[in-house]
């Protein structure tokens, strides 16, 4: 079973990818049984003609109410959304000895993440284009190396830090494309921020189980592996209803929006 999960991971094309995703079932006790840490940097699967670039190298978002910003928007979330099949997988595959449910949690995020990127990819296709013909870059899948030996801090960042992100800024970006007179686009990243306050909650879990069984305060934990894995800045507005239903506390609120600064509504979620 971690075979068949590296084995997706690491596979490049969209349409093959979303298959094997969406093939994958919560491993049996048998198959922990024989679950391996794996210690060698991970390789993702992406779009042979996809180009990673530095974040400064890419171009100024266009105004929405143009099909041209439009595009660059939807490709960019596509992005987002190809990475967090990714980091989904990464997050079952990577480390072992967790209770089965950890697992089972995972999968299904991977497999809600690729029904995210499918239906960005079927707008784009509306939109005369694919995944891929823009460039993007690489932060997401960086957490993830930051991560790499460290169940706890994977949760710390990637749920509670990048896809916490989200549901601050997708409310914003939701009545950008409504008034823009996208509707379409509009209901997509609708269903998207609603699973997300799924996966977040996901990644809350399980980093207070990680903290617990280290016998360690999860909220002192938590930003102490913010301090050490975190160059980004936290940007405010917060969501507070969307992140206490992620399973912020109250105190991991008010921390937050302390360190955080004003911005707009920027896609650098997961």
């Amino acid at each position: 079973m971690q075979v068949q999960i590296g084995a997706a991971l690491a596979c490049s094309e969209p349409a093959e990818k979303l298959r094997r995703v969406q093939a994958l079932r919560a491993p049996s006790a048998r198959d922990l049984e024989e679950w391996e840490v794996v210690t060698t940097p991970r390789v993702p699967g992406r779009p042979p003609q996809l180009r990673l670039v530095a974040p400064r190298e890419l171009p100024r978002r266009r105004a929405l109410n143009t099909e041209a910003g439009r595009f660059a928007l939807l490709h960019a979330l596509a992005h987002i959304e190809f990475n967090a099949i990714n980091l989904a997988l990464d997050a079952a595959y990577a480390f072992a000895g967790l209770p089965q449910c950890y697992y089972a949690d995972w999968l299904q995020v991977a497999r809600e993440e690729a029904l995210h990127f499918s239906m960005l990819q079927a707008r784009l296709a509306d939109l005369g284009g694919q995944y891929g013909d823009l460039p993007a870059h690489d932060g997401l899948w960086e957490a993830a190396c930051a991560t790499a030996d460290d169940a706890m801090a994977r949760m710390a960042l990637v749920p509670r830090v990048l896809e916490a992100r989200g549901l601050d800024v997708t409310p914003a970006l939701r009545q950008r494309l409504e008034a823009a007179g996208d509707s379409r686009s509009a209901a997509i990243l609708e269903r998207i921020e609603a699973d997300e306050r799924g996966h977040v909650a996901i990644g809350s879990r399980w980093f207070a189980y990680l903290a617990a069984r280290a016998g360690v305060d999860p909220e002192a934990t938590f930003f102490a592996l913010l301090d050490r894995h975190y160059r980004g800045r936290i940007v405010g507005p917060l969501a507070r209803e969307a992140r206490l239903q992620g399973g912020f506390s109250l105190r991991e609120l008010e921390l937050l929006e302390a360190r955080s600064v004003s911005g707009g509504g920027q896609a650098t979620h997961a």
